[in-house]
């Protein structure tokens, strides 16, 4: 799909905020309304725009600790990865799986927990114990600097 200079600024307005009806879409990216809204369904068939979500204060949840978790696999087969992939999604607090290179680790994984005794239950009771997992190498988040979910456009 080509995307037009109007075609951009929907994405860059949507990714701000979601919540926008197609009225003030309209009027920020300097469209009439339906023209704006037959743009909006057609990025959505195109797959550009995947969905609308809300975003969660983690910590008004009683989600204080984030951590980055670098994984080691054994063996590298499709099978292996498949299946860590499968049991890594099952796992509410995993909020990111990578599978990465240039690094020992095969795995990152970003994954927020309550405490300290969450995340030991999360890594001795279900991250180890998950077929082909051989070292875990984990770093704790300090402090959030950069937070974004928009990407550029």
């Amino acid at each position: 799909m080509e995307l037009d200079r109007y075609d951009r600024h929907i994405l860059e307005v949507l990714q701000s905020d979601g919540r926008l009806s197609n009225q003030e879409l309209a009027d920020r990216i300097g469209l009439s309304p339906s023209p704006c809204l037959r743009r909006v369904r057609a990025l959505e068939e195109a797959g550009l725009i995947t969905g609308y979500r809300a975003l969660v204060d983690a910590k008004k949840l009683g989600l204080s600790l984030m951590a980055l978790l670098h994984i080691s696999m054994d063996k590298h087969t499709p099978e292996r990865f498949a299946n860590f992939e499968k049991k890594v999604a099952a796992q509410p607090e995993v909020l990111e799986c990578l599978l990465i290179t240039g690094q020992e680790a095969d795995y990152q994984l970003k994954v927020i927990i309550r405490d300290m005794d969450a995340y030991q239950e999360l890594l001795l009771n279900r991250i180890t114990r998950i077929e082909g997992v051989t070292g875990v190498h984990t770093s704790f988040v300090l402090r959030r600097v950069l937070d974004k979910t928009a990407v550029p456009v």
